[in-house]
Formats: C-alpha cells, structure tokens, sequence
C-alpha cells in the first residue's frame, strides 16, 4: 500500500473542504437571481422546489457512502475489475431510482406541498420548477455514486473539479436565463437541470477507466445482495439522523417565534463545521476502506489515528472561531435584536459542538469505510433512544434542554461507535 502520511490525509481531505464551500454559494446565487424579479413568489417557489427535490435526494445520499466503501476495499485489495463493477452498480441504482422519481412526479409533488403549504402563486411557480428538474433524477443520484467512486480512488481534487464546473455552470446559465433571457423560474430549473448534465457527463469522464467492467460481474448475486445491505443500513441510519435534527426544529417551534429563529441561525454553524469535518471523515472512508481491502491492521490503527488527529485538531480551531467570532456571526446573520440576543444566549453549546461531534463524524468515516454499516446503525439508534430520553429530562431547562439533549446525542454516538470500534479490527484478522 501507498504509505499513509500526514500529506496523502490532507491531499484527500482538502479538496472535499474546497468543494463543500461551494454548494452554500449556489443557493445564495439562485436567490439572489430570481429576487431582482421584483416579486416575492418567485424566491418563494424556487426555495420551496429546492426543498422538496433536496428532501427526495437526500433519502439516497447512502449510495455516495456505500460506493466509496465498497470501492476503497475492492481497490486496496487490488481488484481492478471489481472496483469498476462497483461503480456500475451505482449508476444501475440510480438509474432506476432516478427514472421511478421521474414516473411517480405526480404523487412525490403532491406530498411535498402537502407538507409544505404555500401560496397558490407560490406552489404553480414551484411546480413548474420542479416539474423540469426532476428530469435530472437520475443524473444527480447518479452524481452520488460518482463522486463515491472518485473518493475512494483517493480522486478528491477531480471532485472539487467536478463540483466548481457543474456549480460554475449552474450560476452562469442562472444569470443568463433569468436576468438575460427572463424566463423566471422556469430558468432557474433549466439552469440547474442543463448544469446536471454537464456535471454527470464530466464525472463519466473522469470515470472512465471504471467503466469497463463486464455484465457478468456486475450483476453478480452476492456481491449485489452484498452492495444492498450495506446502503439499506446507511439508508435507514440516515432517516434516524436527520428525524433527530427535525425533531429538534420541532421542539423548537413549540418555544417560540425568537427561539425558533435562533436555533436556525445556530444549526448554520453546525453546517460550517460540517463542511471541515466531512472532509476529514472523508479521508477515513478511503483509507480505512483500502486497508480493510489490503487486509492490513497496522494499516487500519494508522488511517483511523491519523485522519482523528486532523480531525480533532479541526474541531478545536472551529470551536476557538465560534468563540471568537460567534457574536459577529449572529449580528450578520440577522438584524432583529431579540433574535442575535436569544442566539448569543445559546452560542456556548456550538462552542463546545465541534468536540462533542468530531468522533461521531470520524467514527462514521471509519464504519463506512470497513462497511460495518449494520453496526453503524445500531449506534445510531442507541443514540437516538438516548436522544428521547434526554429531551424528555431536559424538557424543564427550556431551550438550554433542547441543545443539551443534541450535544449529548452526538457525544453518545462517538461512545457507541467507539464500544464497537474493536470489532472492524477483529475483523481483519479473523
């Protein structure tokens, strides 16, 4: 194997922090565009449409991980035509998932604005939105097993490629149809669909030693029913994380308008941290994946050291910067003054955010690299049942409860992961 050194974690880390910077601009430009319309409907639909198509996508972001596992191992075990199968597996899946959105457009729209009510104005701009978008269904979930693919070939800088022409294209045609051409809305989703295109063909591209695996292995029975159980758990694992993180905006809301704002302004900084921790996490799916493929303890007890080092030398300068910078942060963020006042009352539970999530960040890297996805779930779980019981506790502190209930959620699934860490060492000597 490559030796592992402090340079080839950052080589691949880096990169993933670059490109994840990008995906907030993108937003921001599709907002900024469609409100020199004048209107407010308009800023309306295209957030609602994100939205609803995000919360769709989001459900399949398991094949990213499950890719890049899967591929790490095939790939430190030296089994090129493996690695390659694995890539083609993913974009079979999300082809098909892809096309089944595509096919049942009219009952996922119909649920989305059945959750999210809005405005007869603002719901037939966004279907309009997302009736052109979900035409990219299978490119953008498609997109997801690329980009693992790449990840696990240690290949990050040609994702932050990948993520800055697929983005730089988006803007530019963004700006060109709505403020150029003035078709509204309608722009931006074609902006956005044609940027698809361009961003899934470019990473076939960078892909294209990997497609040359034959029919016979791909559609290998074990090793498919092998690939499904690995992203069913990451699948289902996923839906507890994310119903834990609504729960809270929940909870939230049932405090009151300023506690509610408050804690949105707050969960941004947990995004930035995020942002640098994935990258370290990253770093751990890839290499602890090739060592598990090269069946290599020594291997493993290094990537797994390593790539926390990093990580937790990132999380103590994220929590200086929210220390430091937090209040001006919040003041930016917002110009009502009971809201920058509630979230600077609450600022010193995202101080402590980044050590209390970094294991669980880094112990997720590690699982999805050994694809110890069952375990990974199991943890999750054990957490989340910790989570309830907490907010049930805590419910008298008030939102102080609240943010106590999420930090000691995070730190207890660090504690899990690391109870059950022993076993994907066992594993590759047994």
């Amino acid at each position: 194997m490559t030796p592992l050194t402090h340079g080839r974690v950052l080589k691949i880390a880096l990169p993933i922090v670059a490109a994840n910077v990008t995906v907030p601009l993108l937003g921001l430009v599709d907002t900024a565009v469609v409100g020199q319309l004048g209107e407010a409907a308009p800023i309306g639909a295209v957030g609602l449409g994100a939205v609803i198509l995000t919360a769709f996508y989001w459900v399949f972001g398991f094949l990213r991980m499950g890719t890049t596992g899967l591929a790490a191992q095939a790939h430190g075990r030296g089994d090129t035509a493996e690695t390659g199968a694995i890539l083609k597996r993913g974009l079979l899946i999300a082809g098909s998932v892809g096309l089944a959105l595509i096919v049942l457009q009219p009952l996922l729209f119909w649920a989305g604005f059945a959750l999210a009510p809005a405005s007869d104005a603002v719901e037939g701009l966004a279907s309009d939105y997302l009736q052109i978008r979900i035409w990219g269904a299978p490119l953008t979930i498609g997109l997801y097993a690329v980009t693992g693919w790449l990840i696990a070939l240690e290949r990050t800088r040609a994702v932050l490629v990948l993520q800055i022409l697929a983005n730089g294209t988006n803007i530019a045609l963004d700006i060109w149809f709505v403020l150029g051409l003035d078709w509204g809305v309608s722009g931006v989703a074609v902006a956005t669909l044609m940027a698809e295109a361009v961003g899934f063909s470019f990473g076939l591209w960078l892909c294209r030693d990997g497609l040359k695996a034959t029919g016979a292995r791909i559609f290998d029975a074990a090793r498919l029913r092998h690939m499904a159980g690995v992203n069913g758990y990451i699948m289902v694992r996923s839906i507890i994380l994310k119903g834990c993180f609504v729960v809270f905006m929940f909870l939230s809301a049932g405090r009151g308008d300023v506690v509610i704002a408050s804690n949105q302004i707050l969960l941004q900084f947990l995004e930035f941290l995020a942002f640098l921790l994935d990258g370290f996490a990253f770093s751990a799916e890839t290499l602890v994946g090739q060592a598990m493929g090269a069946r290599s303890a020594a291997a493993l007890r290094r990537a797994a050291r390593m790539t926390g080092i990093w990580a937790l030398g990132g999380a103590v300068a994220m929590a200086l910067v929210f220390a430091l910078a937090g209040p001006s942060i919040i003041d930016a963020m917002t110009t009502a003054p009971e809201v920058r006042a509630e979230a600077r009352l609450y600022l010193p539970w995202i101080v402590i955010a980044p050590l209390a999530a970094v294991a669980a960040y880094m112990f997720d890297g590690i699982y999805i690299g050994a694809t110890f996805t069952r375990e990974m779930l199991i943890t999750v779980a054990f957490a989340a049942c910790f989570y309830a019981v907490s907010l049930l506790l805590t419910w008298p502190m008030g939102n102080h409860g609240l943010w106590l209930s999420l930090t000691l959620f995070n730190v207890m699934r660090g504690v899990a992961q690391a109870f059950l860490y022993p076993r994907i060492a066992r594993s590759i000597t047994a």
